[in-house]
């Protein structure tokens, strides 16, 4: 009867897990659908935006483009690693994790290379072993433009100062509930776009195409870092909905096996209770 008493417990306890994933489930649908509607409106005029900036950027000369367009020898690298401020969410956080560490063994490897985080998961991973001069995880609590455009800024005036010779972001870039694709961009210098594009392009341009782009720049920026976190952000629910579904699925799975175990644990108890009183009666008739 204890081995009975103890798979009970267990599918209680099971019962009460499966409860918990399906409601963390069910708050992530919720959560997942307006950052969703948010990332698929912000993606055409971001997408537009960083064009158009790549293409003026093509057809500049000399240094009208200004601090953010030029091209340094890399000897500093900052990453801009984003990621989330809480687990439950299968290989989201660990992906990009991964993604990073590879970028500094490999590509930057005998680079100077520090670490901004945006999300304290990757903040209390990559403190331990690597360089990181900021964490700006409170930025969920209030996920604004003007809150992302204050990191865009910080990260703008560390490039401009020469303190870094390249940025760069990674991020899991939202494609549907079910797939996040680990993303590296570079933020800064800003990449030109291709010759043979930008020589298809005929713009007309009010005031001067200098002044333009010197306003465009920070705001095409601002608008890219943006666009990163609110796919981060979309990726994150998306995949913690998914794994809070496998979480469930598994539970219930562990329960019906449990419970099958039980029943048969029970018939062979009851069986022997049978047996041992046919027995007893037995010897007493005999």
């Amino acid at each position: 009867m204890a081995n009975l008493k103890e798979i009970r417990n267990r599918i209680t306890s099971i019962g009460s897990t499966m409860q918990i994933t399906s409601a963390m489930k069910m708050v992530s649908a919720a959560k997942l659908k307006k950052a969703q509607d948010a990332i698929v409106a912000m993606r055409p005029y971001s997408n537009k935006l960083t064009e158009l900036l790549q293409s003026l950027s093509a057809t500049l000369d000399g240094e009208v483009g200004g601090t953010f367009s030029k091209q340094r020898e890399v000897k500093k690298v900052l990453l801009v690693v984003i990621t989330s401020n809480r687990g439950l969410c299968g290989a989201f956080n660990s992906s990009v994790i991964k993604k990073s560490i590879e970028l500094i063994n490999t590509a930057y490897k005998g680079k100077d290379v520090s670490i901004l985080t945006i999300g304290k998961r990757a903040n209390d991973l990559l403190s331990k072993s690597y360089k990181v001069i900021d964490n700006r995880s409170a930025i969920y609590d209030d996920l604004t433009f003007e809150a992302s455009s204050e990191i865009a800024q910080k990260l703008m005036d560390l490039y401009e100062d020469e303190s870094f010779d390249k940025i760069d972001i990674i991020y899991n870039r939202f494609k549907n509930a079910a797939t996040q694709i680990v993303t590296h961009e570079q933020f800064l210098p800003i990449v030109p776009a291709a010759s043979e594009k930008s020589s298809n392009l005929d713009y007309i341009f009010e005031p001067t195409k200098v002044e333009i782009i010197q306003g465009l720049i920070p705001k095409s920026l601002k608008t890219q870092l943006y666009k990163a976190i609110r796919d981060s952000f979309a990726s994150e629910h998306g995949a913690r909905m998914t794994a809070m579904h496998k979480a469930t699925d598994n539970a219930k799975e562990l329960r019906s096996e449990l419970l099958l175990t039980y029943n048969k644990a029970r018939q062979a108890a009851i069986t022997n209770e049978i047996l041992e009183i046919v027995g007893g009666a037995e010897a007493l008739n005999g």
